[in-house]
């Protein structure tokens, strides 16, 4: 006998509310009133195969509403991947356990990217999107031709980041791109009228997307819907008008489904309701032999795109496969190397903004995955080499891309670039705007993905535009957050050493804080990369009584003061630490040879003291700012600030 739609929908509605029940938290609601979209969708839409979860062809599924993360754990124990087994949906919200309370990236097969920070599954799918027809661009229909679905509810279309990746998406053209809205007018605190009364629809017309509404129990519209937007050169939405914890007599349709469980009375009318007699977790072998099936479709799919692989010219298969394993080119080192061979040769007095511009036009020529951008400041974050073309809706081919002045959407849509693979994503804006990227930068540490944040204009230093666009707690704040590696060079030949292990951090986001104004070359050796150890003694002065330890366009007035000291018979070191992370990984005696037990070590750097207290010691002194800038030239706010040699001289010669 045939498994109906009805059956095999209902398996996820049992799943989802049982699985919540037990854990006593979750959110029943949208698996529930999404089942039937999400039913046809892996049953008779998406390419995907359950046995091979990696498969670069596959089409990427986003869910974005992640609260309604027993809808995924739900479909992926039903099509067959590995895990989630019923034992791991079981202990669902456990500790431990794969299924986690939002889908967290590396956790289960199948979770493209983590999500549950409502937006950013959607923003993040403008960049899968987008790497999807890059590399199409460059590999051809055999290799690289697939969707991005995105299942986002209300919560998504309200946060103000959704805004930006709605444009950046119809603006690019994005016709891969398919956003299945539960439209299902509820929300936490009630009805969605509550708080927003705007026409969804005008809203993504007007952004230059397609865009469809259907009955979302209705599987055959909701499959019609779905074929409509695939053949749709546009970015699709398909809204899906739902009935929130559909199934449950008393509670369907309003926000008591939303966030809570149903209560086991609830649930047992439910199962009345649906005429689900079956115990809690089980799932009938006919209903589940149905989905074992449509999870089995994807692979002669996957086994012809195999075969097309295969037959591709070898230098063509090398390069897509070394690139999908996120490999950096055997030469990468070596022209690194010789760049920087370069600057030693000849020194440049250059900002670390332009320096990083100047290490791009090697790393670009180098490495082909590499894709840039800039929030409207290219020629300010000098993030845009010579040889890179512009990637837009006439040429997916480019390298470079205008993001507009959307920084959490260019930060999103970088998570997506890294986690489709393929892809290297760089950005820049200035660092103070970090307070625009930071909740896609937590994202890119928690699932540990390459993207490289170009954050200039990093301090005081940036001068008249004053304390609104001059950083100070940032580069304390990203120090703080687990699994970010914060690199301020103090010239080009750091500038490119941090590049490298930007690069080479495969396993998390790097964010580099640059210079708006001139510095000199302080380094004239490159036997190795010095930066990699994250700090190191740039100056040996004997019987030295002082360590000075600074970072970024600081450590050349560091050694000026060393200077200035050394003539009033004080002997001081200098150590430049471009990243604390690195240098805190350090065996404890390098760390202890570094900053010399018995001497008074002091801190320099132009932004907040926090944190500096761990290298200084309780009897050591801080150098920084601890209040806002202020609008003036650059050399007079390091006067002001106290930052000049003389005067940091002058604190050091008072603190001995």
């Amino acid at each position: 006998m045939t498994v109906s739609h009805k059956d095999m929908a209902n398996a996820i509605r049992a799943l989802s509310m049982d699985a919540v029940e037990k854990a006593k938290s979750g959110h029943p609601g949208m698996p529930m009133g999404m089942a039937d979209v999400a039913t046809v969708l892996f049953t008779r839409v998406m390419k995907y195969d359950p046995s091979d979860s990696h498969w670069a062809d596959r089409d990427r599924f986003i869910l974005s509403a992640g609260h309604g993360s027993m809808l995924i754990y739900s479909l992926l124990y039903l099509t067959g991947y590995e895990r989630p087994t019923i034992e791991d949906i079981k202990n669902f919200r456990q500790l431990h356990s794969p299924c986690a309370g939002h889908p967290e990236y590396g956790e289960l097969p199948g979770v493209e990217m983590t999500t549950g920070p409502l937006g950013q599954g959607l923003a993040t799918s403008v960049g899968f999107a987008l790497a999807e027809r890059h590399l199409n661009a460059q590999f051809g229909d055999d290799l690289v031709n697939h969707y991005t679905y995105v299942i986002a509810g209300d919560g998504c279309l309200m946060e103000g980041v959704s805004q930006e990746a709605i444009s950046l998406a119809g603006h690019l053209g994005l016709g891969r791109l398919i956003v299945l809205w539960d439209d299902n007018n509820i929300s936490i605190d009630g009805p969605i009228s509550l708080a927003s009364s705007e026409d969804m629809a005008k809203r993504f017309e007007a952004a230059g997307w397609h865009v469809q509404s259907v009955d979302g129990h209705d599987p055959e519209a909701v499959e019609k819907a779905i074929r409509a937007a695939q053949l749709d050169p546009r970015p699709s939405l398909i809204g899906c008008k739902t009935v929130i914890g559909y199934g449950a007599p008393n509670k369907q349709g309003t926000s008591a489904t939303h966030g809570s469980p149903l209560g086991a009375s609830e649930v047992a009318a439910a199962r009345e309701a649906l005429g689900w007699s079956h115990a809690p977790f089980e799932i009938p072998a006919d209903v589940l032999n149905a989905w074992r099936e449509a999870g089995k479709r994807g692979a002669a799919d996957r086994a012809a795109w195999a075969e097309r692989l295969a037959k591709a010219p070898a230098d063509v298969r090398a390069e897509f496969e070394r690139r999908m394993r996120g490999e950096l080119p055997a030469n990468f080192r070596e022209a690194i190397k010789a760049y920087i061979d370069g600057l030693i040769a000849n020194p440049q007095k250059v900002a670390t903004r332009k320096a990083s511009e100047m290490a791009l036009e090697a790393i670009n020529a180098a490495l082909p995955e590499t894709v840039g951008g800039s929030a409207d400041l290219t020629g300010s974050n000098n993030t845009k080499t010579k040889g890179q073309a512009i990637l837009d809706k006439g040429n997916y081919g480019g390298r470079y891309i205008h993001y507009g002045i959307r920084e959490f959407g260019m930060a999103a849509a970088m998570n997506g670039l890294a986690l489709h693979g393929g892809v290297i994503p760089y950005g820049g804006t200035f660092l103070v705007f970090t307070d625009y990227c930071r909740p896609a930068i937590r994202l890119s540490a928690i699932q540990h993905q390459r993207v490289v944040y170009v954050m200039t204009h990093d301090s005081i230093g940036l001068g008249e535009d004053g304390p609104t666009h001059q950083p100070i707690e940032h580069l304390a704040s990203f120090r703080a957050m687990p699994n970010v590696k914060v690199f301020r060079p103090a010239d080009a030949v750091e500038t490119a050493e941090c590049w490298q292990l930007a690069l080479e951090n495969a396993h998390g986001p790097s964010i580099l804080a640059l210079t708006r104004q001139n510095v000199p070359q302080v380094r004239s050796d490159a036997a190795e990369n010095r930066s990699a150890r994250g700090a190191y003694r740039l100056r040996d002065a004997a019987n030295a009584r002082v360590t000075l330890i600074a970072t970024g366009s600081e450590v050349h007035i560091a050694l000026q003061a060393a200077d200035i000291l050394a003539e009033k018979g004080v002997a001081a070191d200098v150590v430049s630490m471009p990243s604390w992370e690195l240098f805190d990984a350090q065996p404890a005696e390098y760390r202890r040879d570094v900053l010399k037990p018995g001497t008074l070590k002091v801190a320099v750097e132009a932004a907040s003291p926090f944190g500096w207290e761990k290298y200084v010691g309780a009897d050591g002194l801080v150098l920084g700012i601890d209040r806002f800038g202020a609008s003036a030239p650059a050399e007079d706010l390091y006067d002001f600030f106290g930052l000049t040699a003389n005067k940091i001289a002058e604190a050091v010669t008072a603190a001995l």
